[in-house]
C-alpha cells in the first residue's frame, strides 16, 4: 500500500495541508510533501523527497526530530493500539509533541548545529513500471523478514535467559518494562512489535502507558537518525532533542494519568 502511493505520488495532492507547519519550524514549504509522505508512509520516502532541497544543517535536524516522532503513523498507531493506547491519543501525541519538539529547537541558534557526514549518498529509487516496484519491494520486504526475525529471536532468547538467572529470580524484579524501553530505543516500534506486545503481559496499565508514551518520542532513535545525518542533520542534538524531550513529556503525562486514574 505504502508503495503504491509513493510509486504514484498521491500524497502530494494533500501536502498543501502541512505547508502551514512548515514555516513554523523554519523549513522550506517545499519540504510539505517530504514531511506528509514520512508521516503516512516512512522516512525512506521522506527522505527521497527531501534530498533535492537545499537546506541548512539546522533544517536537516529539525527534519529529523520531527518525522522522529511522527513518522509511519497509520502502521505504528495499529500497534500501539495492541499495547491498550487509543489512536486518538497516539496520533494526537506523536504530531504535537513533534511540532513542539521540532519547533524548540528553531529556538537555538544555527551555529550550535554541526554535520560530520557531507557527502550525499541517497538515492531515490526509479521504476519503469509498476510490476518492477512491486517486485522490488517484494524482495526488499523479504530480506527484511529474514534479518528482522534473527535480531527479534536473539533478543528474545536472550531475554528469557536473563528472567531465568538465579539472581533475578531471587530478586523477583519485573525486568519487562526495561527491556520494553531498549527494545523500543533501539529496533523502534514496527521492527520491535511482537516483543513489544508480548512483553505487555508482564506490564502493569500505568507501565504500559509510560512506556508507550516514552517509545512514540524516542524509537529506533540510532537508525532514523543516522539517515538523515547522511545530509547533513546533527547526530548528537536530534538524539538530545528526542531523548531530552521523550522524558519530560513522558514525566508529564505519566503524573497526569495517575492523578486521574488513582
Amino acid at each position: 500500500m505504502a508503495d503504491l502511493l509513493y510509486y504514484y505520488n498521491i500524497l502530494s495532492y494533500i501536502s498543501f495541508l502541512i505547508e502551514p507547519f512548515t514555516s513554523l519550524l523554519g523549513l522550506p514549504k517545499e519540504s510539505s510533501l517530504a514531511i506528509i509522505s514520512g508521516m503516512f508512509l516512512n522516512l525512506y520516502a521522506a527522505v527521497a523527497f527531501a534530498a533535492p532541497l537545499d537546506m541548512t544543517v539546522q533544517q536537516w535536524s529539525i527534519l529529523a526530530i520531527f518525522l522522529g516522532v511522527c513518522h509511519s503513523l497509520i502502521v505504528e498507531s495499529v500497534i500501539i493500539k495492541k499495547l491498550g493506547i487509543s489512536y486518538l491519543y497516539s496520533y494526537s501525541l506523536r504530531f504535537f509533541a513533534g511540532l513542539a519538539i521540532a519547533f524548540s529547537a528553531t529556538l537555538l541558534p544555527k551555529e550550535f548545529f554541526n554535520s560530520t557526514i557531507g557527502s550525499n549518498t541517497f538515492t531515490k529509487e526509479m521504476y519503469d513500471s509498476v510490476g518492477l516496484m512491486l517486485y522490488h519491494s517484494f524482495y526488499s520486504a523479504i530480506l527484511l523478514t529474514i534479518k528482522i526475525v534473527i535480531l527479534i529471536s536473539s533478543l528474545i532468547f536472550i531475554m528469557e535467559y536473563i528472567k531465568n538467572m538465579k539472581f533475578i529470580k531471587d530478586s523477583k524484579k519485573n525486568i519487562s518494562k526495561g527491556f520494553s524501553i531498549m527494545v523500543g530505543m533501539l529496533l523502534g516500534i514496527t521492527y520491535g512489535a511482537g516483543i513489544l506486545i508480548s512483553e505487555s503481559s508482564n506490564l502493569k496499565k500505568n507501565d504500559i502507558f509510560l512506556i508507550a508514551t516514552f517509545l512514540m518520542i524516542c524509537h529506533a532513535i540510532i537508525e532514523d537518525t543516522l539517515l538523515f545525518v547522511i545530509f547533513g542533520a546533527d547526530f548528537t542534538m536530534v538524539i538530545a532533542f528526542r531523548l531530552v524531550w521523550a522524558i519530560l513529556l513522558t514525566y508529564i503525562l505519566t503524573r497526569i494519568y495517575n492523578y486521574k486514574y488513582n
